[in-house]
C-alpha cells in the first residue's frame, strides 16, 4: 500500500483507488490502513470490505467499544461482546416507528451478544447503553456532508 497522503492532516480519513480492479480503494487514517471493494458480480475483486460493511463495522465496534467502556467502569463482569450487524432497503410504510411514511429507508438490524455472568438488570442496562455509542448518535442525527474539489495532479 502507498504512504498516507500528506496533506490530509489529524482526524482525516483519505480513501483513493488502488489501480487494481475497478472499484478497489485504499483507506488511510494515521498509520492505519485497509481495502474496500465491491463484489465481483458487481465488478470488483471482492479483495475487501464493501461500503455498507464498513458502515456497519464502524456501529458494530463503536457498540463494543462503548459497552466495554462502560462495563469496565462500573465495574460490570462482561467477559466479551459480539455485534452481529445487516443493512437493507425497506418500503417506509413497513416500519410502523419510523417518521418517513413513503418510498424507501434504510434499516440496520444490530443483535448484540453480551457473555459474562450479568443479571437481568445488568443485561437491560448494557442494551440501553449500546444506543448511546458515538456512531449511532451520528447515524441516527441529521447529518450535513459538505462536498468540495481539489485539483489533483
Amino acid at each position: 500500500m502507498s504512504e498516507p497522503n500528506e496533506t490530509a492532516g489529524p482526524g482525516y480519513v483519505v480513501v483513493r483507488e488502488t489501480g487494481r480492479g475497478k472499484f478497489q480503494q485504499e483507506v488511510v487514517s494515521g498509520a492505519n490502513s485497509l481495502i474496500a471493494d465491491e463484489p465481483v458480480n458487481v465488478g470488483g475483486l471482492d479483495s475487501g470490505f464493501g461500503p455498507y460493511e464498513l458502515l456497519l463495522a464502524s456501529l458494530g465496534a463503536c457498540t463494543s467499544m462503548t459497552l466495554r467502556l462502560y462495563a469496565d467502569r462500573k465495574q460490570i463482569p462482561l467477559k466479551r461482546t459480539q455485534v452481529r450487524l445487516r443493512h437493507s432497503r425497506i418500503h417506509a410504510q413497513d416500519c410502523a416507528e419510523c417518521e418517513t411514511k413513503s418510498g424507501m429507508l434504510d434499516r440496520i438490524e444490530r443483535v448484540i451478544v453480551l457473555e459474562g455472568d450479568l443479571s437481568d438488570e445488568q443485561r437491560a442496562r448494557l442494551m440501553e447503553i449500546a444506543d448511546k455509542c458515538p456512531v449511532h448518535h451520528t447515524l441516527k442525527s441529521e447529518i450535513d456532508i459538505r462536498t468540495s474539489e481539489e485539483h489533483g495532479g
